[in-house]
């Protein structure tokens, strides 16, 4: 018996080299070009979309790259095939989780050559893959389908949960709230969503939006949209994991001497006691007023930054010596 033989490598568009990393990106770039959801009714893009499913699940595993890769580089696709002796009795699992689009595609999902050459197993077993990656890194403009979607047996599945970039103000975050949010659809178009930020947010923390993601295929489910939170940088708070840091510029007397102060949080202006003798660096220290809820909860720390004015004149000079004549003070007193 002999089939049609099939190059992966040339369906994938990447060299016989390529690394499993430039394997997959090819394949999500075919997968967003080529998915029936995207291109409803065109059976050319179907097909397409399905023997790019094919050859990635072949050469995104180490194991039946290998085998496929010793038949040899010399067929041309589309030559009439013939196995060497042995490769029929050969058979591979196709079930482990996190597999490419196709996982489970039902008899007759994969071609002729996938069947004889790896068995029937791919074939089998109905299973709902996943795959990782994919588009909408920036939702801001830039959203892109994610892909993800997996044929089962029945024609049928779940579309891919999918994940954007969140930017949000320290602010926003602190507070939490409702924001309005304009995505971007890779069909083109877009849609207004309404997200609810939960109080005390950190940043790389996500939030789930139910049936937001990539459609199903055959009339599954859609899938969920994660918003990743990144939070901006400030121009005047620093943030710290959970916790908050603020300088607070402090005269040398006050410093010196203590003083209260007006000091800045994301609630508002407060007063802060500050005792004698602080220095450049020391900090103090305002529970719960950081990012977090709960016993998890951060805290607002000011940090002391003791700030020196010119001596312009010489009555001021006058002044500085005799302040260091009446304290004897040496900061380099080790």
């Amino acid at each position: 018996m002999s089939v049609k033989y099939k190059d992966y490598y040339e369906l994938l568009d990447v060299d016989r080299k390529a690394s499993q990393e430039e394997i997959s990106k090819a394949f999500k770039k075919l997968a967003r070009k080529y998915h029936p959801d995207l291109n409803p009714g065109d059976d050319t893009a179907e097909a397409k979309f399905k023997e790019a499913n094919e050859a990635y699940e072949v050469l995104k595993d180490p194991e039946k790259r290998k085998k496929y890769d010793a038949l040899g580089h010399n067929w041309q696709a589309g030559q009439d095939f013939q196995p060497p002796p042995g490769y029929e009795n050969m058979h591979f699992n196709f079930n482990s989780a996190g597999g490419g689009f196709g996982g489970g595609a039902g008899a007759g999902g994969f071609s002729d050559f996938f069947e004889f050459i790896f068995g029937g197993a791919g074939a089998a077993g109905g299973r709902q893959g996943r795959a990782s990656g994919g588009g909408f890194e920036d939702m801001f403009g830039r959203a892109g389908f994610a892909g993800g979607t997996g044929f089962t047996g029945g024609g049928q599945s779940r579309g891919q949960d999918v994940e954007a970039k969140l930017d949000l103000t320290l602010e926003e975050a602190y507070r939490g709230g409702t924001k309005s949010l304009s995505l971007s659809e890779a069909g083109g178009g877009a849609k207004t969503l309404s997200v609810n930020i939960p109080k005390g947010i950190k940043p790389g923390q996500r939030i789930r939006l139910a049936n937001q993601g990539s459609p199903g295929f055959g009339g599954g489910s859609t899938g969920d949209l994660y918003l990743k939170v990144n939070i901006l940088p400030h121009n005047r708070f620093k943030l710290e994991d959970a916790n908050i840091v603020v300088d607070l510029p402090l005269a040398p007397w006050e410093a010196a001497t203590g003083a209260t102060v007006r000091v800045p949080t994301l609630d508002g202006m407060v007063d802060l006691k500050v005792p004698a003798g602080m220095c450049s660096g020391q900090k103090l220290r305002l529970r719960g007023k950081g990012l977090g809820s709960g016993a998890k909860q951060g805290d607002l720390f000011i940090r002391m930054m003791v700030k020196v004015p010119k001596a312009e004149t010489d009555e001021v000079k006058e002044l500085w010596a005799k302040l260091a004549d009446a304290t004897g003070f040496n900061p380099r007193s080790f």
